[in-house]
């Protein structure tokens, strides 16, 4: 048996994934209680690059059809949605900490080595990340906030983005192992 340093946090088991389901469905009903809005990030991303724009390029961005009205609503630093992603971050941050996970690792770089997994990663990220601008919201916002006012187009996105997931696992090697 290892033994554990006094400084050292034993690892914690994952929740069940039943568990974790009925937290994150009370998370989304608190969010909607709390703040009028349900759960979202990739907002924050698109008005940060409206800030960013109109930082270094504001004439182009003020006049840009899709950014331009995003900085209507002020600082990024005013908007509702930043400070839940930076909240996620944090909670991030702690429970992975209080579990006993606060490591830095690449998973699934068994398969395709560090460099091959994070470009990967990188690939996948930009893919859902332009995907959710298409839908007009992520994972998240579209999703589970979409689905949870049973709106259609909530439940459509899912059902497409588990599909075009498993298609695009299979075409880029089976995803994480």
């Amino acid at each position: 048996m290892q033994r554990l340093n006094e400084c050292e946090i034993p690892q914690r088991p994952y929740w069940p994934a039943w568990v974790a389901g009925l937290a994150l469905g009370f998370v989304l009903l608190m969010t909607f209680v709390l703040t009028g809005h349900g759960l979202g990030a990739t907002g924050f991303t698109t008005r940060l690059s409206a800030w960013l724009g109109d930082i270094t390029v504001p004439g182009w961005t003020q006049a840009n059809d899709y950014l331009g009205p995003m900085l209507e609503g002020g600082p990024v630093l005013s908007s509702w949605i930043t400070w839940q992603v930076v909240g996620v971050f944090m909670g991030a941050l702690v429970s992975a900490w209080l579990a006993g996970r606060m490591a830095l690792r690449i998973e699934g770089a068994e398969a395709s080595g560090h460099i091959g997994r994070l470009l990967k990663a990188l690939a996948g990220g930009i893919l859902a990340g332009f995907g959710a601008r298409i839908a007009a919201g992520c994972t998240s916002g579209l999703g589970l906030s979409g689905s949870a006012v049973l709106g259609v187009a909530g439940f459509v996105f899912l059902g497409a983005f588990f599909v075009t997931g498993l298609i695009v696992s299979r075409l880029t090697g089976g995803g994480v192992k």
